[in-house]
């Protein structure tokens, strides 16, 4: 399924397209990670000062692979470790944004990628990053407490179906 929605970053208009894979794209086009956390049926969120509630993520960083990058991010943001598999993507695009610096740092057609996680290891909380907390939420929750566009559901509905101990 493709789905393009176009929505407002800062004060440009950006439109955004759920693409359901498994395929990475080309590594320089990735910009940042997210991941779908579940532990015991539930599913983590952390609060991340000025933005609320969201599943963890973040940018990749020079040198990482993205699936390194969420292993970090979980980290910095929710202090868990634990077992990925990507679900999904969504493109970026600033095609018609008017707002785009070519100069910036993220290109004009991007991705952004999503992964289910299932926790093995919760370590104690200890708030030195953007987090301000962290909580579990039964995914009907979901969208009562996240605040983010359609996108963020579609990843949680994907990230529900995956099982981590099946082989694709």
């Amino acid at each position: 399924m493709r789905k393009t929605i176009k929505v407002q970053w800062g004060s440009g208009l950006v439109e955004l397209t759920w693409i359901r894979s498994e395929q990475l794209p080309p590594t320089e086009l990735v910009t940042s990670v997210h991941g779908c956390c579940f532990d015991q049926g539930k599913v983590l969120l952390v609060n991340i000062k000025g933005r609320g509630f969201n599943f963890p993520g973040g940018h990749v960083e020079a040198g990482e692979t993205p699936e390194e990058a969420l292993h970090r991010e979980v980290m910095e943001e929710a202090f868990v470790k634990g077992k990925v598999r990507q679900i999904s993507l969504i493109e970026v695009s600033h095609k018609n944004n008017p707002e785009f610096d070519p100069k910036g740092k993220y290109p004009l057609v991007g991705y952004q990628v999503f992964y289910r996680m299932d926790i093995k290891e919760v370590l104690p909380f200890l708030r030195n990053n953007e987090s301000a907390c962290r909580i579990w939420a039964e995914p009907s929750e979901i969208p009562y407490v996240i605040n983010d566009h359609e996108f963020a559901l579609e990843a949680l509905n994907e990230a529900v179906k995956v099982d981590l101990n099946t082989v694709i």
